[in-house]
């Protein structure tokens, strides 16, 4: 399975499928939020600790409360596991009903869950929070891609994430059948208005990318027709179509594609101001890729709950 933080960069750079978390990168942000709730490690629950034994057992569920598809089960572990290392508790024993990727609906349970209920307790808000954010990012997405179903088009993320949740988050995506675009700024360049403005031209800013960067990929924004023209004259094979409306859009594809193939095949991404009730609009202008940023930057979380069951006796 392909490592979210280390997959080689096509041209258009798009990985789809769940693929995998790399496990350190995990690690460390489960860390980083367990020191934000209980302090530097190891860190202390004031309230669960006073008031559960330490050898007390139970079980809890963790169960959704709405519908939506699931993501994030994967940190799941990593959670319990640190949460038992911080207090030098026995391990959570940690049963998965589901995947990630998966569509839930309200009361179905995800996992099950057995072992000290300090560590459920501690570690429930962390997990939660991971849960229901992925949960949420997939559920977004599984909703622009259900509306692309059959189009041709698949819906890209971009770089508008949660700062220290960017692999998550992209991570979600997928798993709500969405594609990633570039990971961040070092292994694609994209060239904007703003670097054109810098460098002179489309085209000279093309030139110092290939030039000091020969083994990136290149993706040039343009926001006219004489932009996305230019930019395929000066050797980009992926275009940012920005913020066209959908007459433009198509008048823009077709005289794209009018060029190949002695252009080469040049993709071709819808972006700026693109909703649901247009999506499949936009899609039938016959761009490769619809960019969404509110996968990641607007996603409402979906509801999740660990429900404590103590054991009898």
């Amino acid at each position: 399975m392909t490592d979210v933080t280390t997959h080689a960069a096509p041209e258009h750079t798009p990985t789809a499928g769940p693929g995998a978390l790399d496990p350190r990168w995990l690690a460390g942000v489960v860390a980083t939020a367990l020191d934000e709730d209980l302090g530097a490690a190891p860190g202390r629950d004031v309230t669960t600790q006073a008031t559960i034994p330490p050898d007390a057992e139970g079980t809890a569920a963790l169960v959704a409360r709405a519908p939506g598809v699931v993501a994030g089960l994967v940190a799941v572990p990593e959670v319990l596991r640190q949460v038992a290392d911080r207090l030098a508790l026995p391990a959570v024993t940690y049963r998965p009903l589901v995947e990630d990727g998966a569509a839930v609906t309200p009361g179905e349970v995800l996992a099950e869950l057995s072992g000290p209920v300090q560590v459920l307790l501690v570690a429930e808000r962390t997990l939660l929070n991971l849960a229901s954010r992925a949960s949420g990012v997939a559920t977004h997405t599984r909703r622009w891609a259900d509306a692309l179903q059959g189009t041709g088009a698949l819906v890209l993320d971009t770089r508008k994430t949660t700062p220290g949740l960017r692999a998550l988050e992209k991570y979600a995506v997928r798993c709500g059948g969405g594609t990633n675009k570039r990971m961040g700024l070092h292994d694609v360049a994209m060239v904007k208005d703003n670097h054109v403005v810098a460098a002179g031209s489309v085209a000279a800013a093309v030139h110092a990318v290939r030039t000091r960067f020969p083994d990136v990929a290149i993706q040039v924004e343009a926001d006219t027709l004489d932009q996305a023209l230019e930019a395929v004259a000066a050797g980009a094979r992926f275009l940012l179509l920005d913020n066209m409306p959908t007459p433009l859009l198509t008048e823009v594809v077709a005289a794209v594609r009018a060029g190949e193939p002695a252009t080469g095949r040049v993709e071709l991404e819808a972006t700026g101001n693109l909703t649901l009730d247009r999506a499949r609009e936009v899609a039938s202008t016959g761009v490769d890729y619809l960019s969404v940023g509110g996968l990641t930057h607007s996603s409402p979380i979906l509801d999740l709950a660990l429900d404590l069951r103590p054991a009898a006796g």
